[in-house]
């Protein structure tokens, strides 16, 4: 894993590839937030919607 030196020509970690494990859990850890996210919010919606229609129910009967 020496793309970052490869690539930029500099070596930041002195050639042990930390520095490119630091970045590959960095992109997989954005991604699966991003993935929570929106499986969350998708979840948080369909409560909200309910909560909503049932109080407008309740409160459409006076």
């Amino acid at each position: 894993m020496d793309f970052f030196e490869t690539w930029f020509g500099i070596h930041p970690d002195h050639g042990t590839g930390s520095l490119e494990a630091v970045w590959v859990l960095a992109i997989l850890a954005v991604l699966g937030a991003f993935l929570m996210r929106r499986r969350i919010g998708d979840h948080v919606r369909a409560r909200v919607r309910a909560r909503v229609r049932a109080w407008t129910r309740t409160h459409n009967r006076r």
